[in-house]
């Protein structure tokens, strides 16, 4: 790729730009699908062992774990060995690094480190101040010895300065050029005693090592910058050297990557951990948070030690000593000892010293805590080194078959199983500048910067990989960490997104290099915008056959003025009457035609049939099979019985070509409130009237008389709620408000959330009406099978024997669910006293009644004053429920035609159109993503909800890790009143956002 500009002529140029052009749609291509899947874990920048917590949520659940299991471990004792409850974080951060129970955290972790990264006990551990480089010095400056004229030593990395490392840096040279310095700068010192590699992480033969005269060996020329790990040969080589003179021979090898990524035979990498010494920084190798290293010495090694601090060739400042004195009061001409140095003994699984310095409590229980948590979600150190493998056969696998990249480490059995290099190979673009440029802007489209077009098109970073550049000098454009913590399909996620973003990265380049040239490109549509797919050359219509406005207005007319505005904000055109056959439409637009009066079928048919309507918007109105609507329809409210047109697929909306949708929970509260209504007028058992005419008479004084009206209140009786659905659950939360103990029956699958809010669950409606005062019936019809509803006489005689004596039914649900004959019995024998019934009736010209609420006319005939019988008017005749559902049922129509996207679909969603998922208003239904994402664009409110939560969770945990009932009670006089102001707080928001109630 070069830039038009340096074309010799006119026609070179105009080839140029061709060629450009084609590149690019070759990486449009190559990205048509959209980003990959997401990487687990984005940060490829850390160690082996990390928590892989997905987000901010998981990883703030597992500091809470994490706090959780401290204060069970570290608990606090009396005089003799009594519990007084936990150390807590904040004790801990505010403690000091010397007694208990600072020296029960160090032992603990230092044993956890010890254990399974599986070295022998003979081995003993130092633990120090700072990161990997600290370490390394530390065991260099105890090992090395520039006053030992026999001392030579070996440096798996080139030597600093020369050609082989030159182009490395100076990170891959530090090593190297610590170990130069020590020697070159020390009185006694010789930089001829080291003997440099010839290339990184080379391990010469035994014999070679022998002829060098070498006595420590220091491995630090492999894996974390340069992605290569010692081979088999390598390892051999080292025992092989080591096991000549095992008193003499030392190595010390940088354990960083090394670590739950060793690539060898079993017997080797135990025979490896047992000879060599190693260090490492927690928190690469173990996955802390702070800058700690730990170091392990074999026995030979800390007699090496002890014969170098009798003669030092240098002096070690002291918070770097891994040897102290003896006798602290002799510290210059004392005898020094690692007996009393910061080591870990494994054999007598104890803390020979201290560290010098003040460490964290919390960083060293956290990376015990860590090690606990891997070996149960991974497994032993020998399954981690099989998984890291594992993970980097799944990389070379994928650069096989994927030409673009190549590994930078091209002899396998070198390549690192913690660290990869990829190289990109790209023969469409060379030069350095420019290649440069491409990656640059891959990193940023994996990172979360994101990069812009030269049109200002904004293309937001993935986030699915952070910190996956190269150290400069090495064979490679991006670096990322693999380990055996790591899920292979974590690795493939970031090889998959490196290739997305590295064509839609040259997609920006080359345009660039276009707009340079005076090629211009058209903005695209916003992220997360969407594309209509209406046809704008044409004029949508759609019928309203029921009124959309009940409360009447000034002319005395049922007022429809508020959904007719909205229609009109919406862009839509309002019409009073049909829509005429032939007429010009304005195109673009779609036209609402409005006839609240349609009611028969014949008239129906007469303008449906012919599929002059592209969709529907109905409520009561019955639509017969035979109407067409080509683009959908919405019923306002829940059920769509009467939604009959075979161009969805009848009432239960299977099988059709247009989508069928309902607009559930507006009308869920009034049918609920209608309900308790009920419920008062039947539950009372004062005789108001009465009792008022005697007061007007002068005829009732209340010290006399109030005695002989005694009456009972509801808090306590038991209700029965038969379903959950949006108005049964309506139903509970208001029954719950007047006290009474309700108990919910519904499918086992709503159990956990029926419970989460405070109700009782039945799995049968036996044991849900079983000593019920009330019950109240939300179960709709179910499915129809041989035209029989499914959850026809549901509420039968085996359900009806378990009421309280004189109970109450209120069904404003569906007059079949009761069996009216069972019904009938349990008015006879005194087992329901009252019943409220709210269905369809239908009467015909003689005058004969139909429909659901025929058996309770004849049962009403037998007690007449056991019944209360509505004409299906308790929900469908609320104005504002009205409205609210029509202006619902108006968006969910237009995005259906501009989008074809389906909200609150009954049954299929045909061919064409992707579900919208629900929508119900707030506090009604099921709390849905789309609702918690609203709620999460109010930076206002999700700043209030989380202070009101993480102080109510700062209370609770404070009050859980208080044992001493003396503290426990000055800790609630002291933040009691902001803890009920909080939860109150959170409780009414979490109330009028509508949160509470299953999800889904």
């Amino acid at each position: 790729m070069n830039t038009a500009s340096n074309m010799p002529n006119q026609k070179a140029a105009s080839s140029m730009l061709d060629l450009l052009q084609a590149q690019r749609q070759a990486s449009l291509r190559a990205t048509a699908g959209g980003p990959p899947a997401r990487t687990v874990n984005q940060f490829f920048g850390v160690g082996p062992i990390t928590n892989m917590s997905a987000d901010e949520y998981e990883r703030r659940a597992l500091r809470y774990e994490f706090e959780a299991w401290l204060e069970t471990n570290y608990r606090k004792r009396d005089d003799r060995g009594r519990d007084l409850g936990p150390f807590t974080v904040g004790e801990l951060e505010r403690s000091m690094h010397r007694g208990y129970p600072a020296d029960k955290i160090v032992l603990d972790m230092m044993r956890e480190i010890h254990d399974y990264f599986g070295f022998p006990r003979e081995n003993r551990m130092a633990v120090g101040l700072g990161g990997g480089h600290n370490g390394f010095t530390v065991a260099l400056l105890h090992l090395m010895n520039p006053a030992d004229p026999t001392q030579n030593v070996y440096v798996d990395t080139p030597r600093p300065e020369t050609p082989q490392s030159a182009e490395a840096g100076f990170f891959r040279q530090s090593w190297g050029t610590q170990i130069f310095d020590l020697q070159r700068f020390s009185r006694a010192g010789d930089p001829n005693r080291i003997h440099f590699a010839s290339s990184e992480g080379s391990v010469p033969t035994a014999d070679e090592f022998q002829a060098k005269g070498i006595t420590l060996f220091v491995g630090v020329g492999h894996e974390t910058t340069g992605a290569t790990t010692y081979n088999d040969r390598d390892i051999r080589n080292l025992l092989a050297w080591l096991d000549r003179d095992p008193q003499v021979h030392h190595a010390l090898i940088d354990g960083t990557s090394l670590l739950g990524a060793m690539p060898w035979p079993d017997d080797l990498i135990t025979q490896l951990l047992a000879k060599a010494c190693f260090f490492m920084p927690f928190q690469k190798a173990v996955g802390g948070v702070a800058g700690y290293f730990a170091a392990t010495f074999t026995p030979a090694a800390i007699e090496l030690i002890e014969r170098n601090v009798k003669n030092p060739g240098w002096a070690i400042p002291r918070h770097l000593q891994l040897a102290v004195p003896k006798d602290a009061r002799r510290p210059v001409s004392g005898e020094k000892t690692t007996l009393l140095g910061p080591f870990y003994d494994a054999v007598q699984d104890k803390m020979l010293g201290g560290i010098i310095n003040t460490f964290s409590n919390t960083a060293f229980a956290e990376t015990t805590f860590g090690i606990l948590s891997m070996q149960k979600r991974v497994g032993s150190i020998t399954e981690l080194n099989r998984r890291s493998v594992a993970n980097r056969a799944t990389v070379d696998q994928w650069v096989a078959k994927h030409p673009l990249f190549e590994l930078g480490v091209e002899d396998p059995s070198r390549r690192g199983a913690a660290v990869t290099l990829l190289k990109v190979c790209d023969p469409d673009v060379t030069e350095p500048a420019l290649r440069a440029s491409v990656i640059a802007k891959a990193k940023q489209l994996l990172s979360y910067d994101g990069v812009t077009h030269p049109n200002d098109d904004y293309e937001t970073g993935l986030d699915v990989a952070r910190y996956i550049n190269a150290f400069p000098g090495t064979p490679g454009d991006f670096r990322a960490w693999i380990g055996g913590i790591r899920p292979q399909s974590d690795i493939i996620a970031l090889l998959d997104n490196i290739e997305y973003c590295y064509h839609r990265a040259r997609i920006v380049v080359i345009e660039e290099l276009l707009a340079a040239q005076g090629v211009k490109f058209d903005a695209q549509p916003a992220a997360g915008s969407r594309v209509r797919k209406d046809d704008p050359a044409r004029a949508y219509k759609v019928l309203i056959a029921d009124p959309i406005g009940l409360k009447r207005g000034a002319s005395g007319e049922p007022d429809i003025s508020e959904v007719r505005a909205y229609i009109e904000s919406q862009g839509g055109v309002f019409h009073f009457g049909p829509a005429t056959p032939g007429s010009a439409y304005q195109a673009g637009t779609i036209h609402f035609f409005y006839q609240p009066d349609l009611s028969r079928e014949a008239e129906i048919l007469e303008q449906t049939a012919d599929g002059r309507y592209d969709a529907l918007i109905a409520a009561a109105t019955f639509i017969p099979k035979d109407a067409v609507f080509k683009e959908g329809g919405v019923r306002i409210g829940a059920g769509t019985g009467n939604m009959a047109s075979k161009s969805w697929g009848g009432g239960n909306g299977s099988g059709g070509h247009a989508p069928l949708m309902n607009t559930p929970s507006f009308n869920s509260r009034v049918t609920a409130h209608m309900v308790i209504k009920a419920l008062l007028r039947t539950a009372s058992d004062l005789p108001f009237r009465e009792m008022h005419d005697r007061v007007v008479g002068g005829k009732f004084d209340t010290g006399r008389d109030l005695k002989d009206f005694p009456t009972e209140k509801l808090e306590g009786k038991r209700m029965a709620v038969l379903g959950f659905g949006n108005i049964g659950r309506e139903v509970a939360k208001l029954a719950k408000a007047f006290g009474l103990q309700v108990v919910v029956y519904a499918r086992a699958k709503h159990r956990q959330w029926i419970e989460s809010e405070g109700y009782e669950y039945a799995e049968t409606i036996p044991a849900a009406t079983r000593g019920a005062d009330f019950v109240s019936v939300h179960t709709g019809l179910g499915a129809i099978q041989n035209g029989v509803p499914a959850n026809a006489g549901l509420l039968n005689r085996e359900a009806l024997e378990q009421l309280n004596a004189g109970a109450t039914i209120i069904n404003y649900d569906r007059g079949e669910v009761i069996n009216a004959a069972d019904l009938g019995a349990a008015l006879a024998k005194g087992k329901v006293r009252y019943v409220c019934v709210d269905a369809d009736v239908f009467v015909d010209s003689a005058g004969k009644a139909s429909g659901p609420m025929a058996p309770y006319l004849e049962l009403q005939k037998r007690f007449p004053q056991a019944f209360e019988l509505l004409p299906h008017a308790a929900a469908d005749t609320d104005h504002i429920s009205r409205v609210e559902g029509a202006r619902q049922a108006v968006d969910q129509i237009i995005r259906a035609i501009r989008y074809r996207e389906v909200v609150n679909g009954k049954g299929d969603v045909p061919a064409g159109y992707t579900s919208a998922g629900a929508h119900t208003v707030p506090g009604v239904g099921k709390v849905s993503a789309q609702r918690l994402l609203g709620i999460a664009a109010d930076g206002e409110r999700v700043a209030e909800l989380r202070a009101a939560s993480e102080a109510l969770a700062a209370f609770w945990s404070a009050v859980s890790s208080t044992s001493d009932p003396h503290r426990r009670a000055e800790l609630i006089a002291r933040h009691g009143a902001d803890f009920v102001l909080e939860s109150n707080r959170y409780a009414s928001i979490i109330e009028a956002l509508g949160l509470k109630g299953p999800y889904g």
